[in-house]
């Protein structure tokens, strides 16, 4: 009898057993700062901070979440970890940190639960983003994008952050995960002692 307790049978990635060791440790270290890193870059830029936190919320480190469905578990807890330090530092407060960071633990989890569709995993994997921050609070605390303007004030934040939560995750992250799910990417992956999807 296997009594590690991190160790879990996990039908939805295949059955195989998934343990947390250092590598899983390190890698979630690394995802948690790249994904606040891309985004303090992202505000200093010319874009600034209305794309990090505002109605159109074009956070380029979500192309990080589909990265799930190749690595599991510790890209789920990195993003979800990230989401939460840089929504500490933005204007709306506890509200943005515990649900934007529940909503990025959701979305990275579709993804890792869809690793064998990985398409449709960054498809998914935006949708919670745009149900929980946009639907459920974001557009209490910012007006809706003009162009939706004629749409419900919810509807409208819901719809501007799926929108550009999916640039994110269905065009910069399917295009990541494609190059790094080639065989000879997860190969060297795998040589290192990383656990991946297939």
């Amino acid at each position: 009898m296997d009594l590690h307790p991190f160790r879990r049978t996990n039908p939805g990635v295949g059955g195989e057993k998934l343990r947390f060791d250092s590598r899983d440790i390190t890698l979630t270290a690394v995802f948690a700062a790249l994904y606040a890193l891309i985004n303090l870059v992202q505000t200093f830029s010319p874009f600034g901070n209305p794309s990090i936190y505002g109605p159109v919320q074009l956070r380029l480190s979500d192309f990080l979440i589909p990265l799930a469905a190749l690595l599991g578990l510790p890209v789920v807890v990195g993003v979800t970890g990230g989401c939460a330090v840089v929504n500490a530092f933005g204007p709306i407060g506890p509200i943005d940190v515990v649900f934007g960071s529940l909503a990025n633990l959701i979305a990275a989890g579709i993804a890792m639960l869809l690793s064998k569709h990985k398409f449709l995993a960054c498809i998914g994997s935006a949708l919670p983003i745009g149900i929980i921050v946009g639907g459920g609070y974001l557009w209490m605390f910012f007006p809706a994008p003009a162009e939706l303007a004629f749409l419900p004030a919810w509807i409208a934040m819901l719809s501007s952050i799926m929108i550009s939560t999916l640039i994110a995750t269905a065009i910069i992250g399917y295009a990541i995960l494609r190059a790094l799910s080639s065989p000879n990417i997860v190969k060297s992956l795998e040589s290192l002692g990383l656990k991946v999807l297939t």
